[in-house]
């Protein structure tokens, strides 16, 4: 079993979603690669894309076309001018050609080289895909079957994420019962555990600077989100809320820049119910960034990325404001190992669980990072981990029209605020009398996902979406 590096399981993108998005994205950046690697990119006349199951259903409202477009183009999602996902796909519309690796211009038509096969699934996992290369003659150059599996995690065929760490680390568990062990045996925190086992690839200097790229990343999309206004793309005609929040909260205050406005909250604001708009705000900034392509973390997915973020504003504004940065670094190690566990055990996919896959999963993150940044032990953390977790079990994923806007923004805000509440409970729990384990509430969520109907996998072909709107197809 490969152990999945912190930087695996949170990664800079862009969005709307991990696994209708970046997984289609990097998938076509393979096949580029991989065409460039045998030396045929200059021999490829077109390019089909072969769409199914989810990928297929929900695949135009997540942009999933566009993605394809990007890594067919070879842009990189960490450090492309996201202005791309919209000026790409009309350029190729308007050229009917697409400039493959960046390099080799190719006849393409968006609405016949990519098909969405909305009848058909691929057997590994319901977000597969097959990408061919054809020669002037129309033979085959080359084929690939990929599997979008969740967290922008992709397979090439039904192996092994390529992007999974190949060694085991120094502290290797596989369990949270193994981690509690692993802890007390080396007396150390669920962070220290996690740095140690990072540097087993890594100095920890560029761990540290890794990691301060994604809390530069989180703190820009919740700044930049609480100070856009307007109207998500897509046709649903959602307007962002964050920003008007953010306005009322601070009235006519002035500031310079992301520190300033740190300070002026953590100041102005004191009671529960403020705490919890300000969480809310948080939470949605960033998926409303998502929603509109913009640049986030996955945490562990595109769909439930504000979560995390929204925490640990919560840590940095109201819960620990004398913070550091160490502070911040351990909170995403600690969340990162919980996400860990739900890979390997379960699901992180909305696609293969519904949404207890994703706002569930990140709310445990965060509940148990958010715990031991506040002197919680191992066990509290992991009592908090199970506690978000358990109430999230049986959570569909049913977006309308098949965009990551409603329910999913205000999810965000929802698994936030279930986050505080569990680690709030944990830290005054004592684990030794609690009834339900970690393992045993991953064990019960996958349980729980194959059991679930597949019209709530994120189809748009059940609950919400049905009730209120027809899936864009």
């Amino acid at each position: 079993m490969n152990y999945i590096s912190v930087f695996d399981m949170l990664k800079i993108c862009v969005g709307p979603s991990s696994s209708h998005t970046l997984g289609p994205w990097k998938a076509a950046l393979h096949f580029v690669k991989t065409l460039q690697k045998e030396q045929s990119l200059n021999k490829v006349n077109k390019v089909i894309v072969e769409l199914y199951g989810s990928l297929a259903l929900t695949g135009k409202g997540h942009g999933t076309d566009i993605a394809i477009l990007m890594g067919l183009n070879h842009q990189v999602p960490e450090t492309c001018d996201t202005q791309l996902m919209y000026s790409l796909p009309e350029k190729v519309a308007e050229d009917k050609a697409l400039l493959l690796g960046n390099i080799h211009s190719i006849d393409f038509d968006v609405t016949q080289h990519i098909q969405f096969h909305t009848d058909q699934r691929l057997p590994f996992h319901t977000n597969g895909m097959i990408f061919k290369a054809f020669d002037v003659d129309n033979h085959i150059l080359h084929q690939e079957t990929y599997y979008s599996i969740g967290g922008g995690f992709i397979s090439v065929g039904e192996t092994a994420d390529e992007e999974t760490v190949k060694s085991m680390p120094k502290h290797y568990c596989y369990t949270s019962k193994e981690l509690i062990k692993t802890c007390q045996q080396h007396q150390l925190s669920i962070a220290a555990l996690v740095m140690q086992n990072e540097e087993s690839w890594r100095s920890p200097e560029e761990i540290d600077r890794q990691l301060s790229k994604l809390i530069i990343a989180m703190q820009e999309s919740v700044y930049k989100g609480c100070h856009q206004e307007g109207e998500l793309p897509g046709g649903l005609n959602v307007k962002r809320r964050a920003a008007a929040i953010n306005k009322k909260m601070l009235g006519e205050l002035e500031y310079n820049g992301y520190g300033e406005w740190l300070q002026h909250i953590s100041k102005k604001t004191c009671d529960f119910s403020a705490i919890n708009k300000w969480i809310s705000a948080f939470a949605m900034a960033v998926n409303e960034e998502n929603a509109a392509f913009g640049r986030i973390v996955t945490a562990p997915t595109n769909g439930s990325a504000g979560v995390i973020p929204a925490v640990m504003h919560y840590l940095m504004c109201f819960a620990k404001p004398d913070y550091t940065q160490q502070d911040l670094i351990n909170f995403l190690l600690v969340a990162s190992e919980i996400g860990n566990y739900f890979k390997t055990h379960a699901t992180i996919s909305a696609a293969a669980g519904g949404c207890q896959a994703e706002i569930g999963v990140s709310s445990a993150m965060a509940a148990a990072a958010l715990t031991e940044s506040m002197g919680g032990t191992v066990e509290q953390s992991l009592v908090a981990a199970e506690i978000a977790m358990e109430h999230h079990l049986g959570l569909t994923c049913d977006p309308i029209k098949g965009l990551v806007q409603v329910p999913c923004i205000e999810r965000n805000s929802m698994g936030a605020i279930k986050a505080i509440l569990a680690s709030n409970l944990a830290l005054e729990t004592d684990p030794s009398q609690t009834k339900v384990s970690l393992d045993e509430v991953i064990n019960t969520m996958w349980s729980t996902a194959k059991d679930m109907h597949e019209k709530y996998k994120e189809t748009s072909i059940g609950g919400l979406a049905v009730n209120v709107g027809l899936p864009e197809c």
